[in-house]
């Protein structure tokens, strides 16, 4: 009887080791910001050779260009688990809070700062950062409406929601200098009170 075949297909182990290479990148760029990330770097966190790495990504804005699109994906997949596991009840408004909160607080999210930053002055990245964050962005304001119940109709209320984004991105900001967890706490639950009593 012939032994059974345990060879890893061809395109699985390049997807693999895609994916080692842009999850490598996302940890350089939080541990080393844009400026210390460097595919030589890169290639040698991931465990794959500098001629693999090039073949894939023969210049550093590709790779970062391709892991931007991998941490889009990989933003949208967390708040949305995240967002599944919510609970019902008097504890709901809060829960969302903290939801969007740790989105925010997340190494995702700093990855995600030293690419807009990289971005603001090269032509290139920011052609393909913007409109992912864009789409990031509705992804995230629709998640918010949804989860908070909210009639973007009703006056107000769509500013509330804006309002709610631009608090926890701010506060997510704010934790990338220094850990901001007891203050953020505080904030968001004053803030939960409000969204209780102003939103229909």
């Amino acid at each position: 009887m012939p032994a059974t075949s345990t060879r890893v297909p061809q395109e699985e182990r390049t997807r693999a080791m895609r994916a080692r290479l842009l999850e490598a990148t996302i940890e350089c760029l939080v541990e080393r910001g844009f400026a210390g990330t460097s595919t030589t770097l890169v290639s040698e966190r991931a465990g794959v050779s500098r001629g693999a790495q090039l073949h894939h990504f023969p210049t550093k804005n590709d790779l970062v260009v391709a892991a931007v699109e991998h941490l889009t994906e990989k933003r949208g997949r967390e708040l949305a688990d995240a967002a599944a596991a919510l609970p019902e009840g008097p504890r709901h408004t809060r829960a969302v809070l903290q939801v969007l909160g740790d989105h925010f607080a997340s190494p995702v999210f700093a990855a995600a700062l030293e690419l807009w930053n990289a971005a603001r002055t090269d032509e290139a990245l920011l052609a393909a950062v913007a409109p992912l964050e864009q789409r990031v962005g509705r992804e995230t304001h629709r998640l918010t409406v949804e989860l908070l119940g909210i009639d973007e109709s009703v006056p107000g209320s769509r500013e509330l929601v804006q309002a709610t984004l631009d608090l926890v991105r701010g506060l997510g900001l704010a934790n990338t200098i220094t850990d901001d967890g007891r203050r953020r706490t505080a904030i968001l639950d004053r803030w939960a009170g409000v969204l209780e009593k102003e939103l229909p």
